[in-house]
């Protein structure tokens, strides 16, 4: 859509272009959400009042997806540097959607679910296995060299793919954020097997991007050094990039399900607390009631 990227920025090497399109959209999930969740709230069977927590996370959500797909960050991965793109996948994948996941009120996914047949497929594609499996094929499609140099070339095929990685992102993680019992999250021991799983196939792809004497993608080798970086050296930056920022993101829950769970073990283990006698106290009418 080219008669919706506007010019701006400074001239020469930081001349970037503002995109119109990608800004309408951020408008309209922002303005769909807070209509819905307070406007429409009482049209949804058991809707809740929405903390302003959600409302924050759902808001970052939408910021970080303008951050990604409009603005300078677009444009640097539109065939100056791999890095840039890889910064741009990762936050589509690992930041956008656990956002979107822990903005949007269970009630609202509720009614989604009651859709016919979307509560069958829903139980399908989150089967660890199946979601395994999605999400890294999506991966391991919309990075390979010729689906690089498709976005590159169609601003279609660029829409389209990461609109992918952002369903993508939503399904992977919604075994880890679930906010519905209908499609639960899987237990915590489950929870650091499943991450650490997902983690592999993103960690193999980086030490080909790092370690490859040539370039990988056509469509960046064309532009030479860019800002005195090499086409080499930026390939060997989006590996890092791709290793080290999914690593901490997956590993931070992994962590996070680990001490979940060594608490839940260690509160089982010491057995329930014996009575205070605070409620012996209130039937007698020795304290006060709050």
């Amino acid at each position: 859509m080219p008669l919706l990227h506007i010019g701006a920025g400074g001239p020469g090497w930081f001349q970037w272009s503002f995109q119109l399109d990608v800004l309408l959209l951020c408008l309209v999930l922002q303005c769909g959400y807070l209509v819905t969740v307070s406007i429409l709230r009482h049209n949804f069977t058991g809707a809740g009042r929405v903390k302003r927590s959600q409302i924050a996370y759902f808001t970052s959500g939408v910021v970080v997806l303008y951050l990604a797909a409009g603005g300078p960050l677009h444009d640097l991965a539109d065939g100056r540097l791999v890095s840039a793109h890889m910064v741009q996948h990762l936050l589509l994948m690992m930041v956008v959607p656990p956002l979107f996941l822990a903005g949007i009120p269970g009630w609202a996914w509720q009614a989604l679910l009651r859709r016919p047949g979307v509560l069958s497929v829903g139980k399908f594609v989150t089967n660890p296995l199946i979601a395994l499996a999605v999400v890294n094929s999506v991966f391991l499609l919309t990075h390979l060299p010729e689906a690089v140099d498709l976005q590159l070339d169609s601003s279609v095929a660029h829409l389209g793919m990461h609109a992918a990685q952002i369903l993508a992102g939503l399904l992977m993680w919604w075994l880890i954020l679930s906010p519905v019992s209908e499609l639960p999250r899987l237990s915590y021991p489950l929870q650091m097997g499943y991450l650490f799983l997902q983690s592999l196939v993103p960690s193999v792809f980086a030490g080909v991007l790092t370690f490859a004497e040539g370039a990988v993608y056509d469509a960046y080798a064309v532009r030479g050094e860019f800002w005195g970086v090499s086409v080499i050296e930026d390939q060997q930056i989006s590996g890092a990039i791709m290793k080290i920022g999914g690593t901490l993101i997956l590993w931070s829950f992994i962590g996070y399900a680990f001490f979940k769970w060594y608490g839940a073990e260690e509160a089982d283990a010491r057995g329930p607390r014996p009575p205070d006698g605070r409620e012996e106290r209130h039937e007698l009418g020795l304290t006060a009631k709050r």
